[in-house]
């Protein structure tokens, strides 16, 4: 099974036809039709590694100011306790939660990528006591989920600095910085290399790293799909570009 990493953006991609949707929609072409999906969204960042063991998933609208249609959006996917569990055997460190759901990261991506809601979802969360390399190795553990037929997703944004985004969007001023260029350049030469450990090592101390990602939760999410990739993989950028300016929406195959 590939692997993917999706820069999911604004909410709002969820109820509007614009490139990023249709983006989201092609990402399913050509991918076997998983026997489950192990998704790593930027929004469940907190102290802990947590994996949800729901069998009915809530919908979790986590975001606010927004347009009514959208909080109305239900992604009834059901969970898989039965993965859940095999994701704390590779992950000893890993604990069944029934508090979480699926959050605008992974359902405003997976609604138009699987809009049935067939498919069996479950999430990980992101530790934010851990380092970067922390995160890769745990990638690299859930390698073998690929064999058995589930698709790793991460879900967040190559760049993402929403105060700079904002500002940007309001002022007129949505020509792309060179930071976030020279950042997103970066990630897409070092992923085609499949060098996951300098990938992790971008945040915090690689020039602008900081600029590009005032904390690291929509960071790392592809750090963790690098990581369960295969030197053997090939790297393809189905989504390139950026929103509002600053706001790299990059999304990375590999297989």
């Amino acid at each position: 099974m590939p692997v993917l990493f999706v820069g999911h953006g604004s909410p709002m991609n969820a109820i509007q036809d614009n490139a990023w949707s249709r983006g989201f929609a092609s990402l399913s072409k050509g991918i076997p039709t998983p026997a489950a999906i192990l998704a790593v969204s930027a929004h469940w960042y907190l102290d802990g590694t947590f994996v949800t063991a729901n069998a009915r998933p809530r919908t979790i609208h986590d975001f606010g100011g927004f347009p009514p249609e959208l909080y109305r959006i239900s992604y009834p996917a059901p969970g898989s306790p039965a993965l859940a569990e095999r994701v704390t055997d590779l992950l000893p460190t890993a604990r069944p939660s029934d508090t979480w759901g699926l959050d605008h990261g992974t359902w405003s991506v997976l609604l138009r990528m699987f809009p049935l809601a067939q498919i069996p979802v479950v999430q990980l969360s992101i530790d934010r006591r851990l380092e970067p390399t922390d995160h890769a190795a745990l990638g690299r553990a859930l390698a073998p989920l690929r064999d058995e037929g589930v698709l790793i997703l991460g879900s967040g944004n190559a760049t993402h600095n929403l105060p700079d985004a904002f500002a940007r969007m309001r002022s007129g001023q949505t020509a792309t910085p060179d930071w976030a260029q020279h950042f997103d350049s970066a990630v897409a030469d070092l992923t085609q290399r499949h060098d996951t450990n300098a990938l992790a090592a971008l945040w915090p101390d690689s020039p602008n790293a900081r600029h590009c990602h005032p904390t690291p939760d929509h960071f790392l999410p592809l750090v963790y799909a690098c990581a369960a990739a295969d030197a053997d993989d090939t790297v393809s950028f189905p989504i390139t570009g950026f929103d509002m300016g600053s706001l790299s929406m990059r999304a990375v195959r590999f297989g």
